[in-house]
């Protein structure tokens, strides 16, 4: 007897016959169940038949995929896929061309299975639609079936892309390149040799050859986005499987076309899905030209590289206009470099190489200095000069402040990160420069030294200093300036002000933003705290508190006590000696019930404070509150401090059924809520909790380790 969960209730179709509907037990074998479905439409032969899905994606159901199906799915009864495998490879054969195209469409159709595609390249039908290819004879129809079958079948991955002849790469190449070739065609040839590509660098250089730059332009020129699409999904297929030398060139030839600029400025105006996914492609191509960078990131200053010692040379000597500085010995021109790569803001001025050996940045940061020197020599001199000249300890030293710089825009820009399968988050701006982190360094260095100017900053704030700069730079590139101008006018008007502004209103969203979750949290957790301090009160009550008994004659002032019994029913009070310690409550012989209490006065309202109206301070007023529990009678108090006199009112109140109206209510309230909220938001998964508080450790022997501050170091 099957268990209720091993068996689903389905529905089976089939054309020109009512529908059966089955409890599917899935412990039985497909083979058994598709024939007691073939019994129950009287069909013979039931290994010819199998069952696929009726809607969607119409895969065929096999024994890895049969847990899938459902309560209420609806199966169709349909040809095995080993017989319609064996049907379709006759009929592409076939003589008469209305056979071949219907049967070529309906392969389009179903190789998106794999269990089709496994039972057609079983039959070699691959090799059979690779030869239909590279015989061409079909017309553009039935070549477009032909290689969207093929397509779809290689999709899956059964059959290696190496296997292909190259008469059949140049013969898809040449629909690429063909430029009256039909369109659908051409789509499906893109995406064939886009998916080639990535396989091995046999293939791509298969693929660079025979498909040229200038037939790829023209295909991302053209008005169909199909199209566009597609050879921007081989072009960046291209460039991703490249290696350097053959990736400097592509973008070489790039470069030279302004195809940048043109793809950028044509993509911004596709639409739909098709945006999207070149938005992506936009992103890649980012990616991959900016990564060209990351060797030079990676690689550390070489001390025994010549032309790299030139280049450190090459800064100091745009900067300082040097005399005659080969009439000079060895010590003193050694003297003078050193002298001149401090000002440049180096921190090992002997050795300035030692500063480039952090990677990254590596040799990108003398990179990018030496672009700034050479590009605006004016520009960089002025930087240099202006703050190796101050003495008042706020000069930006630009060598520490290149390297940290370029740090930054590496990250900014992701250089080193292979784009991810999703990405789309690319900057407009990098369409207009083939150059962009250079040109970025020269346009943030100097807005590096005017921050720090408006920071008045030292030394000690360099940190401070570059964090507003990378906030400066990620603000303004958020903005997607789409040219070098664009970026340095906005960046530049960023200025620290305008940062601390913006952090301010940021601040304040954001405390607005949690202020609803954290009020609404306020307000659950006040009635159990409210009835913590309400139990607090009781239990001081309960503990009592000694009170002086004010006369006309304040020498002859005695002291009773009071307290509230452990049942919360009786307040007990008595006289005490002036000496006495707590006393027990059996020695306190007056008694009230709290039943019998009628109300709470305090201040001036107090009946003790109107008998002596206009001798009692401010002080005592504050602290006197009475008890009525008659028509006549009254319990008088002056609280020893405004502590007791809020413990006990709150405390009376409590007992009274009232709500607690103190001071010290709201204080401790406040406290209360203010620590439990941040205990309640402290981020504590994965944290053991003990179950007992820590043993408190002894103290020391000696306090000998304690700072004196008395003491002026010296």
């Amino acid at each position: 007897m099957p268990q209720q969960k091993d068996i689903v209730k389905i529905a089976i179709q089939m054309p020109g016959a009512y529908p059966q509907l089955i409890r599917l037990d899935q412990k039985k074998p497909l083979s058994a169940v598709i024939k007691e479905v073939c019994d129950g439409w009287n069909l013979p032969g039931h290994e010819n038949y199998a069952l696929q899905y009726a809607d969607g994606v119409q895969t065929y159901i096999t024994e890895s995929n049969r847990l899938d199906i459902k309560n209420g799915c609806i199966l169709r009864l349909t040809k095995a896929p080993g017989r319609c495998a064996e049907d379709l490879f006759k009929g592409i054969q076939s003589s008469d061309l209305g056979v071949r195209c219907d049967s070529l469409k309906q392969l389009a159709n179903v190789a998106t299975d794999v269990t089709f595609a496994q039972e057609f390249i079983s039959r070699d039908g691959h090799i059979l639609l690779v030869k239909i290819v590279e015989d061409s004879n079909e017309g553009a129809v039935i070549m477009t079936h032909t290689l969207t079958a093929f397509m779809e079948l290689m999709d899956h991955g059964i059959v290696s892309w190496e296997n292909l002849s190259s008469i059949f790469i140049e013969k898809i190449a040449s629909f690429v390149n063909t430029k009256v070739a039909d369109a659908s065609i051409q789509q499906v040839c893109l995406d064939i040799l886009e998916s080639m590509v990535p396989s091995s660098h046999s293939l791509f250089l298969q693929v660079k050859q025979v498909v040229t730059m200038e037939r790829l332009i023209t295909h991302l020129q053209t008005t169909n986005q199909q199209i566009q699409t597609k050879a921007m999904a081989l072009l960046m297929a291209l460039l991703q499987t490249a290696g350097d030398a053959d990736r400097q060139e592509m973008f070489a030839f790039m470069n030279k076309k302004n195809l940048r600029q043109y793809i950028y400025k044509n993509i911004i105006h596709s639409s739909g899905s098709v945006q999207d996914e070149m938005a992506h492609y936009l992103y890649v191509l980012q990616s991959v030209a900016l990564n060209h960078l990351e060797p030079r990131m990676r690689m550390p200053l070489d001390c025994y590289s010549q032309e790299q010692r030139d280049n450190l040379h090459i800064l100091r000597q745009t900067a300082f206009e040097t005399e005659s500085e080969n009439s000079l010995n060895n010590e003193r021109r050694r003297s003078l470099c050193a002298k001149e790569f401090k000002k440049l803001g180096f921190s090992n001025n002997s050795n300035p190489g030692q500063d480039l050996i952090r990677t990254p940045p590596g040799l990108l940061a003398l990179d990018t200095m030496l672009y700034f020197a050479t590009r605006n020599p004016d520009a960089y001199s002025r930087f240099v000069l202006e703050n190796s000249s101050r003495e008042d300890k706020h000069e930006c030293p630009f060598a520490r402040s290149s390297i940290q710089l370029t740090l930054i825009l590496c990250e900014i820009l992701r250089i080193g990160e292979p784009p991810s399968e999703t990405g789309s988050d690319y900057h407009p701006i990098f369409f207009s420069q083939d150059r962009l982190l250079e040109e970025l360094f020269c346009v943030c260095i100097q807005l590096l030294n005017k921050t720090w100017k408006e920071m008045r900053a030292t030394q000690e704030d360099f940190d401070k200093v570059m964090q507003v700069v990378r906030e400066q730079i990620t603000r303004t590139l958020s903005t997607k300036p789409t040219s070098l101008d664009l970026f340095k006018n906005k960046v530049n008007a960023l200025n620290y002000s305008e940062i601390l502004k913006l952090r301010q209103t940021e601040r304040l969203h954001q405390e607005e933003t949690l202020a609803a979750p954290v009020l609404e949290l306020k307000e659950r957790l006040k009635p159990e705290l409210l009835d913590l301090i309400r139990q607090q009160r009781l239990h001081r009550l309960c503990q009592g508190t000694m009170f002086r008994k004010i006369s006309s004659r304040r020498r002859q002032d005695k002291l009773w006590y009071c307290r509230l019994s452990p049942n919360h029913k009786m307040l007990h009070y008595g006289d005490v000696e002036d000496d006495a310690e707590t006393p027990p409550i059996e020695s306190l012989q007056e008694k009230i019930p709290v039943a019998d209490i009628k109300g709470l006065l305090t201040g001036k309202d107090c009946p003790h404070m109107k008998e002596n109206k206009g001798k009692q301070n401010k002080e005592v007023l504050d602290l006197a509150f009475s008890i009525t529990y008659d028509v006549e009678y009254s319990l008088n108090f002056i609280a020893p401090s405004r502590t007791d006199f809020c413990l006990w009112t709150d405390g009376l109140n409590v007992l009274l059924g009232r709500d607690m109206s103190s001071q010290s209510l709201h204080s401790e309230l406040d406290i209360l809520l203010s620590m439990e909220i941040k205990l309640r938001l402290l981020d504590l998964e994965n944290v053991p909790i003990p179950e007992s508080a820590p043993v408190v450790p002894k103290p020391p022997s000696n306090y000998n380790f304690c700072y004196d501050f008395s003491q002026t170091e010296q």
